[in-house]
């Protein structure tokens, strides 16, 4: 079963003093492309964060986010008191009657007036949030497995029409040989010149065989077929779609060159919507 490369999952836990989410956003990509946003307390954890998500994600654009919010009494964040008290008084100097409410608004506000101390990782409680990250990864695996099966559903759909536009096609070669045996044999007879009926049999059969589209209806059938193999395959295939939707490509464009046909020009035509489309979508799967 395939899996899309676009997904979200998100987790959360409530701890004593503070509440943790994780959120995970993935886009399509060729490779994995992975963007951390973390509390600068957590820095040091980035690395094994990093490699925990690449092997479960592989491929994508993936934004991951991590969130701390203090619910409770505790912050991290002191007011350094002398400092403050040696702004309030030199701004005094500057507005003798300043209201005080105001100058100590003015006062918080300035270099060194609030001290961040750096709070030590608790190995519980990055255990916790290891979990949570785990939560979130499995949220948007799921959500991927959930965007893989309608992608599923769409290349069936598409690789079906594929298939439903080239039987359709076939059966106007028939037509169409005799149209071009005709068109060569009223040139000839407008030429008013005599023909070696042999010879001209001879260069009637060469010609056609160029015209011949049996290789192609064989290879491009090998390829739909293929392309359903793979697609119900059960390890990451997204390179090797889209490699199998180049080989169809190439042999619905040597078909239209062949067609000589206004009918089965069109459902080439057809036939090359379906397939573009088809490629589109490759670009989703993992």
């Amino acid at each position: 079963m395939i899996q899309s490369m676009t997904g979200f999952g998100k987790a959360s836990l409530q701890l004593p003093t503070k509440k943790i989410t994780v959120e995970i956003k993935s886009l399509n990509s060729k490779g994995l492309d992975l963007n951390v946003r973390m509390p600068s307390a957590l820095r040091e954890m980035e690395l094994g964060l990093r490699n925990r998500i690449a092997q479960k994600l592989e491929r994508g654009k993936v934004d991951f986010s991590l969130f701390v919010e203090i619910t409770g009494e505790e912050t991290t964040s002191k007011i350094t008191v002398p400092i403050v008290k040696a702004y309030i008084t030199q701004m005094k100097e500057v507005i003798p009657n300043g209201d005080a409410t105001e100058l100590m608004k003015m006062a918080v506000r300035m270099p060194d007036a609030l001290k961040t101390e750096r709070e030590e990782i608790d190995e519980s409680e990055w255990a916790q949030i290891e979990g949570l990250v785990d939560e979130a990864l499995e949220n948007i695996q799921s959500f991927r497995i959930a965007e893989g099966v309608s992608l599923e559903k769409e290349f069936i759909i598409r690789i079906g029409n594929i298939l439903r536009l080239m039987n359709e096609a076939v059966s106007f070669d028939g037509e169409r040989i005799a149209n071009v045996k005709e068109r060569l044999r009223n040139s000839i007879a407008d030429l008013e010149v005599n023909v070696d009926e042999n010879r001209f049999e001879q260069e009637l059969i060469f010609y056609l065989e160029k015209l011949d589209i049996t290789e192609e209806k064989v290879r491009l059938e090998n390829h739909l077929n293929y392309f359903l193999e793979t697609l119900a395959g059960t390890e990451a295939n997204g390179r090797k779609l889209g490699f199998i939707g180049q080989e169809m490509g190439r042999e619905i464009n040597t078909m239209g060159s062949k067609s000589n046909h206004a009918q089965m020009q069109k459902l080439v035509v057809q036939m090359k919507d379906e397939l573009e489309k088809i490629k589109e979508q490759v670009l989703n799967v993992l």
